[in-house]
């Protein structure tokens, strides 16, 4: 990298001009070590953000430089063929371990889209026209950090699935859908969290550090969650969030890790986390076993015990987690995979792993879960299949070749 195109970058943080030549030496040095060891793409700007204010000492260095990236395209990605990844986020037991499951994921996989697509945007078409701010919340506060990450999108999108979308001068095209997206345009036609979620098939939320170092609830698209509305958590902190759902062993297992990883969160990685549920109806966006969404309390008490297999669907939701550089925001997505129990019964492996994971849920993970409800059909149909393969010939000594976690 030469010392011109480091003077190219544009001092976008207002830093001392003597310390930014100071910052772009100290880099020029890093990236000359860093050519034997991969190539340099000078054509990638760099940002330069300075530390935002209780941000931790392991990433409190001033200047943070980090390379501004698009991802590569998804090769052969078609909105007809593309399936949705197999994520079977459960484990054998005998125990259930409570813990974040944090893993970091590359910056390309951000967002993943596939041929569900068309009934995603569907669905959450119908929601945004039919709920509206049920479903949907910006706070004041939070309008920047929801429109710098609806430029993310527009910037990320349209490189990494340009069959799917095109950058516009003004925002981006949907050129299945025809929908075009102008981001420039003040005030915007909708809520910048509803443009966002109509571009994925992700729910979105964005929780902001406030002054007493804890983080809250303060922007939302929520539309296919099944069982928590945004409504209940809105303006909540994180641990609110947490201890108002039952969250089993929050307090005692999770709530301090959980807040120190996001007080030190940095800009330049991104982390993802898979779980799963059980659910005894077939829709996506509300599980209507557990009530009525607009009842004011919900939960598995009301739902039916002992309906057949057919019933049976599981749900597993792949988050993402990342900081956004300008605002400094936290932002989840949270995508839902949904499909039949007799459908995901079929794969090698899974019905075995899936029942040993359901025996090992202690009795506050079986409440919050909601087993009661589906136990007895759904383990013996689940031992039936696994009987079966294994009379099939399946190797259960290969399955770790076969399948690893959360695939």
């Amino acid at each position: 990298m030469s010392i011109s195109a480091l003077l190219s970058v544009p001092n976008d943080c207002g830093l001392p001009p003597i310390l930014l030549v100071a910052a772009l030496i100290v880099l020029t040095g890093i990236a000359i070590r860093r050519t034997s060891q991969q190539r340099i793409d000078v054509g990638r700007p760099l940002r330069l953000i300075t530390k935002a204010q209780g941000e931790s000492p392991q990433s409190a260095t001033s200047p943070i430089c980090y390379r501004v990236q698009s991802p590569q395209p998804y090769h052969g990605w078609s909105i007809r063929h593309t399936k949705p990844l197999p994520y079977r986020a459960f484990r054998y037991g005998p125990k259930y371990n409570i813990t974040m499951g944090l893993r970091t994921i590359d910056r390309d996989e951000w967002i993943e889209l596939d041929n569900h697509f068309p009934k995603y945007h569907a669905d959450k078409a119908i929601r945004i026209q039919e709920r509206g701010d049920k479903c949907i919340k910006t706070h004041p506060d939070a309008v920047p950090a929801a429109m710098e990450l609806l430029e993310e999108l527009a910037n990320y999108l349209p490189a990494r699935y340009p069959g799917l979308f095109k950058r516009t001068a003004v925002g981006i095209d949907n050129v299945w859908s025809g929908e075009s997206f102008n981001i420039l345009q003040r005030p915007l036609r909708e809520d910048p969290m509803t443009v966002c979620a109509r571009l994925i098939q992700d729910d979105l939320a964005l929780l902001l550090e406030q002054p007493d170092g804890t983080y809250r609830l303060l922007a939302g698209c929520i539309l296919l969650a099944g069982f928590w509305r945004l409504s209940d958590k809105f303006g909540m902190s994180l641990s609110d969030i947490h201890t108002s759902g039952n969250v089993p062993s929050f307090q005692e297992k999770l709530e301090r890790g959980m807040v120190k990883f996001f007080q030190r969160i940095k800009t330049d990685t991104m982390y993802g986390r898979s779980n799963y549920f059980i659910q005894v109806d077939d829709s996506l966006p509300w599980s209507h076993s557990i009530g009525d969404e607009d009842d004011p309390d919900v939960g598995w008490s009301t739902a039916e015990q002992g309906k057949i297999i057919h019933h049976h669907w599981f749900r597993s939701e792949r988050q993402s987690l990342r900081r956004l550089p300008r605002t400094r925001a936290i932002c989840f997505t949270i995508r839902t995979y949904f499909l039949p129990i007799t459908e995901m019964a079929e794969e090698d492996y899974v019905p075995g792993r899936l029942s040993s994971a359901i025996r090992s849920w202690d009795h506050d993970v079986s409440k919050y879960k909601g087993r009661a409800k589906y136990e007895a059909v759904l383990l013996d149909y689940l031992d039936r299949k696994h009987q079966d393969q294994v009379r099939n010939g399946l190797d259960l000594a290969r399955e770790e070749h076969v399948r690893q976690y959360p695939w």
